[in-house]
């Protein structure tokens, strides 16, 4: 259901069924993935002058969905043995950012590193660095909200949670670093 398949849906649903319970979905992701597209537009300009700020895009938002999906999956998973509700366990989300402070630091180190010994550039190094911990609290934080929120409106989590975690990791994720980059331009030319 995370990937935007309705549970009445199984293998040997009839073809149109199955365009029936999954386009809807894909027609939302669609709109968030523009939405992604728009942000990345905003700093065309950036792009054009380090051309590297393109090949280390993919891995922020890379790493910013693998860590939410990861939060989403124990949260979703808590929710359908009764275990965590928003009204009774939102401080939890303190934890979460926690760890995607501490998960982005250690994987933006490696990543830093890599594209410093990549593209010979500290700064470079330093931008995915901080834009890792950045995303990666980012994934956390939503990765926790969002299954809970849509569970107080009444629907299912497991079925809505993943298009928006995307929605959040990509466009806060891709502003952040394309942000930080244009904040340090002079040193990345």
């Amino acid at each position: 259901m995370m990937g935007g398949v309705s549970k009445e849906e199984r293998v040997d649903s009839s073809l149109g069924t199955s365009i029936k319970r999954r386009l809807p979905w894909l027609f939302i992701n669609l709109g968030t993935a523009f939405l992604a597209a728009f942000t990345v537009g905003l700093f065309e300009d950036v792009i054009a002058q380090v051309v590297a700020l393109a090949a280390a895009m993919p891995i922020v938002a890379g790493m910013g969905g693998n860590a939410g999906t990861q939060t989403l999956s124990v949260v979703i998973r808590s929710i359908a043995l009764g275990e965590v509700s928003l009204k009774k366990n939102w401080k939890l989300v303190f934890k979460e950012v926690g760890l995607g402070i501490i998960n982005g630091a250690a994987t933006g180190v490696v990543t830093g590193i890599i594209l410093y010994m990549k593209y010979n550039n500290p700064y470079l190094g330093l931008i995915i660095f901080a834009a890792m911990i950045g995303n990666l609290v980012i994934a956390g934080f939503f990765g926790f909200i969002i299954p809970l929120l849509l569970k107080v409106f009444g629907v299912d989590p497991a079925l809505a949670s993943a298009i928006f975690l995307t929605t959040a990791t990509d466009v806060f994720g891709f502003f952040l670093f394309l942000e930080l980059a244009k904040m340090f331009l002079p040193y990345l030319l």
